[in-house]
């Protein structure tokens, strides 16, 4: 580990080397990239560099333990003690630090949110995960735009495609994939039974153009009338895009804009990320797991996690993480949810790696 550490922190020094070079300040492209990767490898060069004066420190204190002074003997006992512990937490950070980041980490996100069993309760149950999110990116300052969505009868969502636009938002929010399911009484219900329903979640980084771009030969574009709110000119026109990708077989629909135009981009979009997702889990065995896999069918016995509103009770089953606050984290308070999750699979990627490693 620490040759690997040496290593990056030669690195570092010969990018601030090159930073500083009028050649490479002139090439803009170049320049950027460099700028990229010692924004990258900093956090590890400080900790890396804060491990070793802690390493320092603590071979005087280990020095000054034979001193003939009590006084001096018994400070530095305790400045041992302190250092050894600080020593083990710096190590423990860059062990983190040093595991390979997801490249699709700071990608900005496709969300797609479908009720699956539990009818009109399913519905409105999306409806509220979506809302959840929503809040979520408003206090992190990310976009929010809907691209595409189908209501039920009832104020719920049949589904909502979006896109969210921030900062880290994929490595935020990619472990949410997966069947969400809900235990409440609905409004219908007369008897006070508790129903449990399901809505599955897929979140998905956002290709770009420039990374995967597609065959307008392969592509099969269909135009309809709009149908649902939206207005006289969105209903009477054919405004609605459907495309289909034919090497895959993927379907995406957009009727949510008035101009066919609009419609047909965010389609693209759309279609551009499920392209990349599966292209990424066929090339990377440690994401092997497809979106559909993520999702399951919608079934109630395939869950991620447990929304159950008579306790007040939300339970993630990967982490066996249960909170009894379900009120503040449909309000979008769900940081400490998402931080257990992203501690545990740090540490499993770490086991991953020293297992390789030995």
């Amino acid at each position: 580990m620490f040759d690997k550490l040496k290593g990056v922190e030669d690195r570092f020094q010969e990018l601030e080397r090159l930073l500083s070079d009028p050649k490479v300040v002139q090439n803009r492209d170049l320049y950027q990239k460099y700028i990229r990767e010692h924004a990258e490898i900093a956090p590890i060069v400080a900790a890396f560099r804060e491990y070793k004066r802690t390493d320092r420190e603590l071979d005087d204190s280990l020095e000054m333990l034979h001193d003939e002074d009590p006084e001096i003997k018994k400070m530095a006992a305790e400045e041992v003690d302190r250092l050894e512990q600080e020593k083990t937490r710096l190590q423990d950070e860059l062990k983190i630090l040093l595991i390979p980041k997801d490249p699709l980490d700071d990608k900005n996100v496709i969300l797609e949110i479908r009720a699956g069993t539990g009818g009109d309760e399913a519905g409105l149950f999306a409806g509220d995960l979506f809302k959840m999110y929503q809040r979520y990116a408003d206090a992190r300052g990310w976009k929010v735009e809907v691209l595409d969505h189908h209501t039920t009868g009832v104020g719920g969502l049949k589904e909502i495609i979006a896109n969210i636009n921030g900062k880290g938002a994929y490595s935020r929010l990619k472990f949410e994939s997966g069947t969400h399911r809900v235990q409440r009484v609905p409004t219908t219900e007369t008897q006070g039974r508790i129903h449990t329903s399901a809505v599955t979640v897929a979140v998905l980084p956002e290709a770009e153009e420039i990374e995967l771009s597609i065959d307008p030969n392969d592509l099969k574009v269909d135009v309809y009338r709009s149908s649902g709110p939206g207005g006289q000119s969105v209903n009477t026109t054919d405004s609605a895009v459907r495309i289909t990708h034919l090497p895959s077989g993927l379907v995406v629909t957009c009727q949510d804009e008035k101009s066919q135009h609009k419609n047909k981009a965010k389609a693209l979009k759309v279609l551009r990320s499920r392209l990349l997702d599966q292209m990424v889990r066929e090339q990377n065995a440690q994401r092997s797991e497809n979106r559909r896999n993520q999702v399951g069918s919608g079934d109630r016995s395939e869950r991620i996690r447990t929304y159950n509103f008579p306790q007040g009770r939300v339970t993630d089953h990967r982490i066996g993480l249960t909170l009894y606050r379900l009120e503040s984290i449909l309000q979008g308070d769900v940081d400490e949810v998402i931080d257990a999750l992203t501690t545990y699979y740090q540490s499993q990627a770490l086991q991953h790696a020293e297992s390789v490693d030995g």
